[in-house]
């Protein structure tokens, strides 16, 4: 069967697959989210859910669906807060066993994304991206892929496109196999979650002379 995403399997199996296990994992993940939407409401009393624009296959915008993880507050005392300042204590209690990503089966559902795919990014930083580099939204996005499991957050943002690319050159089902008991793996070893001790992964600010033309920081986990 030929690889990459003109072949057969990432055209017409794979989505076949991803119906199927999003249908299987369903009925399990109802009382998982039902418990997780609990403890957010008890410690916060703000939304349990966030949605936020992402860019999918072809660059094209869709809202991805996540649990509610940090406090809507973005400073204290006139200081900024860093992301993990801003982590509730249930908030990383889900991080810290990937249950943030769960809503995001309704995603594979609808044919936003794949369970396995490149992860979507901030929709500003399409504009700044290299030719290469936005090869990466020739296939759906997924929940978990090659970078995730191959460093995380703790690789650099050209080595993140590296995967991402390799990725999308080379999708098959042995591949995508293998990154999906490599993510149950690293999800029981927490492993990769976040680029350093207090902060999660730097925005990206483009390569080369895009560099400049990069947009300010966009507010993470806003309600929408």
């Amino acid at each position: 069967m030929r690889r990459g995403k003109d072949g057969i399997y990432c055209r017409y199996v794979k989505r076949i697959l991803d119906l199927l296990l999003a249908l299987l994992l369903c009925l399990p993940a109802v009382p998982i989210l039902a418990i997780c939407y609990v403890g957010i409401k008890l410690e916060t009393r703000g939304p349990a859910f966030f949605l936020q624009e992402r860019p999918g296959k072809d660059g094209k915008i869709f809202l991805l669906y996540k649990l509610r993880t940090m406090i809507g507050e973005t400073e204290r005392d006139g200081k900024p807060l860093s992301d993990m300042e801003r982590v509730t204590r249930v908030g990383r209690i889900i991080r810290a066993c990937s249950l943030d990503e769960l809503p995001q089966i309704w995603n594979v559902l609808k044919g936003d994304m794949s369970f396995i795919g490149p992860r979507p990014l901030l929709k500003q930083y399409l504009p700044l991206y290299t030719e290469e580099q936005r090869r990466r939204h020739d296939v759906l996005p997924g929940i978990s892929g090659w970078a995730q499991v191959n460093g995380r957050n703790e690789l650099s943002w050209e080595q993140k496109f590296e995967r991402d690319l390799y990725y999308v050159q080379n999708v098959s089902f042995g591949l995508d196999l293998k990154i999906l008991l490599l993510t149950v793996r690293n999800v029981f070893k927490r492993s990769g979650v976040n680029a350093g001790v207090n902060e999660t992964m730097e925005e990206f600010r483009g390569t080369g002379e895009t560099f400049a033309e990069a947009p300010a920081p966009a507010e993470r986990e806003a309600p929408v």
